[in-house]
C-alpha cells in the first residue's frame, strides 16, 4: 500500500475515532437537553427557559463546530500558525460552548439544591456528567491531533489513541478488486431504474457477480415482471416517471405474492426522510448515488442470504404443517374430532355415560373359512376393500366406526355426540352395507355373505390407552347388539325389540322370534327387511 494510501485510511480511521469518542456524546448532549427543554415546556417552568436556551445555542454551536473539524480536522490551522497556537485555540473554541453548557447548567442545578424532588433536577444532574465527560474526550481529541502532526512534541502518554488507530488499520485490511458471490445458487435479481445506463452498470457487475439480471425501465414493468417471475431480490431506484419507486415499493409490500421480496433502495435522494420513508415501507436497505460496488456487493450479498435463509424457514414450516395434517389425519382415523379435541385441550380421562346410542355388528359369514384358500396379501386386500367401503358409507350416514375384529365390524350412532334419530342412521347403513358385501363378492368372484345385528339403549363410551388410543364402547347394550349379529341369518338384519319400537312405523319388520339374552331373559327380536 502506497504511503497516500495509508494516510488517506488513516484519516479516515481518525474520523472514525473522533465521530466515535467526540461527536457521538456531543450530540448526545444536544439530544439530552432537548428532551429536559420538552419537559420544562410542558411543566410550564418558565424560570428555567432562559438559562436552557442559551445552553441550547452553545450545544448547537459545539455540535457545527465538531463536524466542521471532523470533516477536515487541519482546515481551521492558519498559515503561518504554530502547532501549539493552533492547539490553545481548537481547545478554546471547543470548550468554551460546553463550558457554557456546564456553567447554566451548575447554576439550575444550585438553584434547585433546597428542593430535592425538583422537576428536572436529576435530569440536569445527568446532563452535567454527560458534558464533564465530553470535556475530557475534547481534550483528549486536540491531544490526539497533535500526535498527528509530524512537527508537533510528542506526548508518550496519549500515543495509545494512535495505537488503537493503528490496530484498526491491521486488522480490517482493504478489499483488493471484486470476488463473486461464494453461495451455492445464484439470486434472480430485478433492476429497475429509468436510466439505461445505470441499468446497464448494474446489469454488467452483477452478472459478473454470478446472479441472473432482469432489468425494467420503469415501475409498471417491474410490477408486471414480479406477477410473472419469481425473484430473490430487487434493486429500486427510487425518482422515476409515472410510478415512481416509493409507489412500487408500497404495492409490492402489499402484495401477497411479492411481500417477501427484499428491495434494496438505489437513489440519488440521501435525505434522511427519504431513506426513513422506504425503510418504514419495508425496503431492506437504502444506498445513496453514486454508490460504492463493494458496499453494493455486500448488502447484495447480505441481502440475498438472509431471504434464502426465510425461504428455507418457510419451506420448513411448510414441511411441519404438511406432518402436522398428516398426524391429524392419522388421529382422526383412531379417535372422533370431538375427542381428539378434548384430548389436545388437556383432557386426560374422557368417559361419557351415554343414554341413548344404537350399536350395530356385522360380521362376514365363512370368511374364516375361505381366508385359508387365500393367500395372507389377498386376504388383507379383500378385507380392506369391504371395511372401506364400509367406512365411506358410515361417515355417509353420520355414524361412529368403532372398530374391526377380525372380519367383524363395529359401529354405533348417538356417539360422542348425542343423536336424536340414532337409531335411523343405523337403520339406514345397515341394508347399504348388505349390498355393498353383495357388489364385492360379485366383483371378485368370491361367495361371501354377511349377518348385521343391532341394539339400542344405554352405554359408556371413552378412550382408553396412553400411547396406543382406542375409542371404544361397553355396556349391556353392546353385548346384546352382538348377541343379535351372532343369532341373525347369512343377509339379514336382526333388530332387537327396543330398536324395532323406535323405528315403528318407518321400517318393515319381520318376526325373528325370543332369544335368551344374558341378564335380560327372553327378549323378542325381529329381520329388518331391505327395500
Amino acid at each position: 500500500m502506497s504511503t497516500d494510501e495509508m494516510n488517506a485510511r488513516f484519516n479516515r480511521a481518525l474520523a472514525a475515532y473522533l465521530r466515535q469518542q467526540v461527536q457521538a456524546p456531543a450530540s448526545a448532549v444536544s439530544d439530552f437537553l432537548a428532551i429536559i427543554i420538552e419537559d420544562a415546556r410542558r411543566l410550564e417552568l418558565a424560570d428555567t427557559m432562559a438559562d436552557l436556551d442559551r445552553m441550547q445555542t452553545a450545544a448547537t454551536r459545539l455540535n457545527a463546530f465538531v463536524a466542521k473539524l471532523i470533516e477536515d480536522t487541519s482546515a481551521d490551522r492558519k498559515q503561518d500558525e504554530s502547532f501549539d497556537d493552533f492547539q490553545r485555540r481548537l481547545r478554546h473554541d471547543l470548550r468554551t460552548p460546553l463550558n457554557a453548557v456546564i456553567g447554566y447548567s451548575e447554576m439550575l442545578i444550585e438553584d434547585m439544591e433546597s428542593d430535592a424532588e425538583a422537576p428536572l433536577r436529576a435530569d440536569l444532574i445527568k446532563l452535567k456528567e454527560s458534558a464533564d465527560f465530553l470535556l475530557g474526550q475534547i481534550d483528549a481529541m486536540v491531544a490526539l491531533a497533535r500526535d498527528g502532526d509530524k512537527t508537533a512534541p510528542k506526548d508518550e502518554g496519549l500515543t495509545r489513541h494512535l495505537g488503537l488507530i493503528a490496530d484498526t488499520l491491521r486488522t480490517v485490511q482493504p478489499l483488493r478488486g471484486t470476488t463473486t458471490a461464494t453461495y451455492d445458487r445464484q439470486g434472480d435479481i430485478l433492476v429497475v431504474d429509468d436510466n439505461a445506463s445505470n441499468r446497464d452498470v448494474l446489469e454488467r457487475r452483477l452478472v459478473r457477480e454470478g446472479h441472473r439480471i432482469v432489468t425494467a425501465e420503469n415501475g409498471a414493468i417491474a410490477l408486471a415482471l414480479c406477477e410473472e417471475q419469481d425473484f430473490d431480490l430487487i434493486l429500486l431506484d427510487l425518482i422515476m416517471p409515472e410510478i415512481g419507486g416509493y409507489e412500487v415499493l408500497q404495492r409490492l409490500k402489499a402484495s401477497e405474492r411479492n411481500r417477501h421480496i427484499p428491495v434494496i433502495v438505489i437513489s440519488a435522494l440521501d435525505e434522511i426522510d427519504s431513506i426513513i420513508r422506504c425503510i418504514e415501507a419495508g425496503a431492506e436497505d437504502y444506498l445513496p448515488k453514486p454508490f460504492d460496488p463493494i458496499l453494493l456487493r455486500t448488502r447484495i450479498d447480505t441481502s440475498l442470504e438472509k431471504k434464502w435463509m426465510r425461504d428455507r424457514e418457510k419451506q420448513l414450516f411448510e414441511d411441519l404443517d404438511r406432518e402436522k395434517q398428516k398426524s391429524e389425519a392419522l388421529l382422526l382415523n383412531i379417535l372422533p374430532q370431538s375427542i381428539a379435541n378434548r384430548m389436545r385441550a388437556g383432557e386426560v380421562n374422557i368417559a361419557d355415560q351415554v343414554t341413548e346410542a344404537s350399536i350395530l355388528f356385522c360380521d362376514l359369514v365363512g370368511f374364516t373359512k375361505l381366508s385359508g384358500k387365500l393367500s395372507p396379501q389377498a386376504t388383507v386386500d379383500f378385507l380392506g376393500k369391504i371395511f372401506t367401503e364400509f367406512d365411506r358409507l358410515a361417515e355417509e350416514a353420520g355414524v361412529e366406526k368403532i372398530k374391526t375384529i377380525g372380519d367383524a365390524y363395529m359401529a354405533a350412532a348417538g356417539i360422542p355426540e348425542p343423536q336424536t334419530d340414532h337409531a335411523f342412521r343405523i337403520a339406514r347403513l345397515a341394508p347399504r352395507m348388505l349390498q355393498a358385501v353383495r357388489d364385492v363378492s360379485a366383483e371378485t368372484g368370491l361367495k361371501l355373505h354377511a349377518r348385521i345385528g343391532i341394539h339400542s339403549g344405554p352405554i359408556v363410551a371413552g378412550v382408553i390407552g396412553t400411547h396406543k388410543f382406542v375409542y371404544d364402547v361397553w355396556g349391556d347394550s353392546v353385548n346384546t347388539a352382538s348377541r343379535m349379529e351372532s343369532h341373525s341369518e347369512p343377509d339379514r338384519i336382526h333388530v332387537s325389540e327396543t330398536t324395532r319400537r323406535v323405528l315403528d312405523g318407518h321400517f318393515r319388520f319381520e318376526p325373528r322370534g325370543a332369544i335368551e339374552v344374558k341378564g335380560k331373559g327372553l327378549m323378542e327380536t325381529y329381520f329388518l327387511v331391505e327395500d
